[in-house]
């Protein structure tokens, strides 16, 4: 039996008592069925599961919470599957269930396989997720690839709550700081010393000399010219860079938008930008002042209003922004999720009074989120770029699985310290190796059990009586609340200290209770059943790693 079955069984019996309650001549006011919601005790020996209905069901029912409780425990007492349903404290309702309802889960999770913890729980959500980008003047650093494990992770338990997600890298390809660039390649290319404003390091110099390959003449281009092909060159080079970066850490964009396109100027000689003016105006909240052109987003919550286009007739980023917004609802993007760095929190207001501007509601249609710093004891600065920590040197050094998995282990709004040491090493103290290696357990369980003789011919679930059994199975029931969590919270660390949690269940059923039979005992059906849980196990485990963007290695 599922949460899910029991919390419908559960809702039955609460809208047999309300008929009850009003054909007894009692007005309730409560609309039936009732969702009811169950928890895991936190001590395993108050039972499997617990609800607190009856707490609120008493204000509409006018009655005592706990004589509430016992009434529906009764019912659920008849259940089948239920062992036991008490009554504790002022209403609260401890249910247990029997071994066979408990164990077969493990079938279940079997059976689905890579769709066990899948919901419908966020389906009809229709959701655009921003993330990352980075300028592309450089390579990808550190407080990137904390971005790029959040929002990925993010996204894959947004889908997995049955949404529809787009992940979306906004490339900001305009304005000074590709000029710098581009004149800082062209610099290099020419021998010459960075410029006042420029990109130091040596991939600078590295991407001057392969636009030379590709453009040997560069130097005897007259200088506009050069300049643009420089800046171009370079430009597709280094985001193909970053492209190939996210890549191999497991990071994929469904969306890559160019600034410059918002920019530029189409067959009626509009931009994308002058067409998010235009609506902003006729939705009555821009105005003129000062020689530049303003949005009112005071009107929604932001501190000041805010320039869209200076006096100098050039757009600003809060015009390019809006452009982007605009563009995202016409393509169908409801709801909106920006992930920020630590530096954006001005962003905030920024983005939630603009899309206040645009017609959507602020608080229901867009989200922005903010990261915290992360840094790594003992990293070394690139030494191509000079100043930051590579995404690609941090990947070589620490490997995919460690940085995705570690990176998404905490709340983006807290801060976080990698260190190394801890990642590299083989043994309990290491989260990422810990849960892996559970994984790998299973895998070998299953090998040798093959080898064995041990197959899964039978299932008696009625014989997962061992008490690291029943706490096993618990958690494996949580699997699908966690992953509906996450994806509802924006949290996806919750999925990572889950696994951790039921890795340490695995690894004592593991001590506990042998899949194999010992010298020449024959295979019988409690090796068969527990080669089910072993295999659920395995699972959940690889699912819940799959959601992280972590591998799950059968061998360690």
């Amino acid at each position: 039996m599922t949460p899910a079955d029991l919390a419908l069984v559960l809702s039955d019996l609460v809208t047999a008592l309300v008929e009850r309650r009003r054909a007894a001549g009692a007005e309730v006011e409560l609309t039936l069925p009732v969702e009811v919601s169950l928890e895991r005790p936190k001590l395993r020996e108050h039972g499997d599961w617990a609800s607190s209905i009856a707490l609120r069901l008493a204000k509409p029912l006018g009655g005592n919470p706990r004589a509430i409780a016992e009434e529906l425990a009764a019912g659920l007492a008849e259940v089948d599957g239920v062992a036991s349903a008490e009554v504790a404290g002022p209403g609260f309702i401890n249910i247990r269930l029997d071994a066979a309802a408990a164990g077969a889960l493990a079938k279940t999770i079997v059976e689905q396989g890579a769709g066990y913890g899948r919901s419908d729980s966020l389906a009809g959500a229709v959701i655009n997720l921003e993330f990352v980008s980075a300028n592309p003047t450089g390579p990808l650093h550190i407080g990137h690839t904390r971005w790029a494990a959040l929002g990925d992770s993010i996204s894959r338990v947004l889908r997995a709550a049955g949404a529809e997600v787009a992940n979306e890298y906004y490339i900001n390809d305009a304005g000074n700081q590709m000029q710098n660039f581009g004149r800082s390649v062209l610099a290099a290319a020419k021998g010459e010393p960075t410029p006042e404003g420029g990109y130091p390091g040596s991939y600078i110099a590295d991407l001057a000399a392969r636009v030379l390959e590709r453009e040997p003449k560069l130097a005897e281009l007259d200088d506009e010219v050069a300049l643009h092909t420089a800046t171009e060159i370079a430009y597709e080079l280094q985001l193909g860079e970053i492209r190939a970066s996210l890549e191999r850490f497991n990071v994929h964009f469904d969306v890559w938008t160019s600034e410059r396109r918002l920019h530029a100027k189409g067959d009626d000689g509009l931009s994308d930008i002058d067409t998010a003016l235009a609506r902003l105006r006729a939705q009555g909240h821009v105005y003129d002042a000062d020689d530049a052109v303003w949005v009112k987003t005071t009107d929604f919550g932001d501190d000041k209003d805010r320039v869209f286009v200076r006096g100098n007739g050039v757009p600003t980023y809060f015009a390019a922004d809006s452009a982007l917004y605009l563009d995202k609802g016409d393509r169908g993007f409801k709801h909106k999720i920006y992930l920020l760095g630590a530096d954006h929190h001005g962003y905030v207001h920024r983005l939630k009074a603009l899309a206040g501007a645009a017609g959507d509601d602020p608080e229901r249609d867009i989200e922005v989120l903010i990261g915290q710093l992360v840094s790594v004891n003992g990293a070394r600065l690139s030494k191509r770029a000079g100043n930051i920590i590579e995404l690609d040197d941090l990947q070589a050094w620490l490997g995919t699985d460690a940085l995705r998995y570690t990176l998404a282990r905490y709340p983006a709004d807290s801060p976080l310290t990698i260190d190394p040491e801890i990642l590299q090493r083989r043994g309990n103290d290491n989260p990422v190796f810990y849960v892996q290696y559970a994984h790998a357990r299973t895998s070998a369980v299953a090998r040798n059990a093959a080898d064995s003789g041990v197959d899964r011919s039978a299932f008696a679930p009625e014989l997962l009586e061992h008490e690291t059994e029943s706490a096993l199975l618990g958690a494996l029931q949580e699997f699908p609340r966690i992953v509906a969590q996450a994806a509802e919270l924006r949290e996806p660390h919750r999925v990572a200290r889950y696994l951790e949690e039921l890795a340490g269940l695995f690894h004592r059923w593991y001590d506990n209770c042998r899949v194999l039979p010992l010298g020449d005992e024959p295979v019988g059906e409690l090796h068969r059943t527990r080669l089910w849980l072993n295999d659920a196990t395995g699972q959940v485990i690889r699912n819940g790693l799959d959601l992280l963007g972590v591998s799950a290695p059968e061998r360690m």
